[in-house]
């Protein structure tokens, strides 16, 4: 053929000739393009690491100003840091300790994850295993606006509307509990004790752990909820093997993202819990007062006149943001276990 029209095959342009004479107008060379693409790979990516070093550089940031603003009062502190209830931070030398402030803090969070995570669990199945779509929608924008309100709305709504009515509920559970010290009763004001603010506190969490468990549970594999249906099992058992199995470490890091916000929570506590006097014995009981570390820095604030007086006090914020810290690197821990089995 290429003897009759004068044309040999190697004259006939090929579909990727253009690509290399420059081609026609609005089509961009195959070099140029790669090239532009590597380069934007490359700026993102430099971006994307500079950010996370930002942030591991702040973290350190703040971690050091804590220990270099705690390390004198510590070594001034004449009690025992970790197991001593003293608070007397006027004196010279000083004497503070973190014990009871310790456990109000870890006490009220634990109960508050105690009632913020099964909840939130049940709702984000409900929204995105039951409920049909003209229900989960709004349903899940009410509950997404929770957390919006600001702390110290729920603690106004705590002290003057939800408390009055909790002092059933205390009065129940001492009378057929108080024999174990966890619920005796210390004689407090129902609306004013660490049970209380464990309420208050699952409120403001429940939505952060119900919105990220609600996209866990979405992004389940149809695939594994097809098969689970065609062995016969029935919507729960579905829910149970398919989606809460594949919906775990994200219910984990919501759980943790949770427990974040209400080991820090300060001023809802500082609103409603009362707290006890210098000297008071010491108490297991969730019926009473007391402080955690954040309502403590918070109460005392206008205190802070004295390096070695603000030093104690910073001493206690570097123990809540180990503590912090450690919580958040347990469950990491988890769930990277977690991908690894199932992988």
């Amino acid at each position: 053929m290429s003897s009759i029209t004068g044309v040999s095959a190697a004259d006939t342009p090929g579909p990727d000739d253009d690509l290399h004479e420059g081609g026609p107008e609005g089509r961009t060379p195959a070099g140029d393009g790669a090239s532009t693409g590597r380069l934007g790979d490359k700026i993102f990516g430099g971006l994307a690491g500079g950010a996370g070093l930002i942030v591991v550089l702040l973290v350190t940031l703040v971690g050091a100003f804590l220990v270099i603003q705690a390390v004198p009062s510590l070594l001034d502190n004449e009690s025992n840091f970790l197991f001593s209830q003293d608070w007397d931070v006027d004196s010279s030398p000083l004497h503070f300790g973190i014990a009871r402030l310790l456990w109000v803090t870890v006490l009220s969070s634990v109960l508050a994850m105690c009632i913020a995570v099964p909840l939130s669990v049940c709702i984000a199945l409900f929204l995105t295993q039951y409920a049909p779509k003209w229900l989960a929608k709004p349903g899940a924008a009410l509950i997404d606006l929770l957390a919006a309100v600001p702390s110290i709305v729920y603690g106004l709504w705590g002290v003057f509307t939800v408390g009055p009515h909790f002092q059933p509920v205390q009065d129940a559970l001492t009378s057929v509990l108080g024999w174990f010290p966890l619920f005796s009763d210390e004689g407090a004001s129902a609306a004013r004790t660490i049970a209380f603010v464990s309420v208050i506190l699952a409120i403001m969490i429940l939505p952060i752990i119900t919105a990220l468990s609600r996209e866990v549970f979405a992004q389940t594999p149809q695939a594994h909820k097809d098969a689970a249906t065609a062995l016969g099992a029935t919507n729960w058992e579905v829910i149970r093997t398919a989606v809460l199995p594949f919906g775990k470490p994200g219910v984990i890091s919501a759980s943790m993202l949770g427990l974040g916000r209400a080991l820090g929570e300060t001023v809802a506590v500082m609103m409603i819990v009362s707290s006890l006097a210098d000297g008071a014995p010491w108490s297991w009981s969730m019926f009473t007062g007391g402080e955690t570390f954040a309502s403590k820095i918070a109460n005392n604030a206008g205190e802070f006149d004295d390096p070695g007086k603000t030093g104690a006090f910073i001493a206690a914020g570097l123990v809540l943001f180990i503590l912090t810290f450690i919580v958040n690197a347990i469950a990491r821990i988890v769930i990277e276990r977690r991908k690894a089995f199932t992988e």
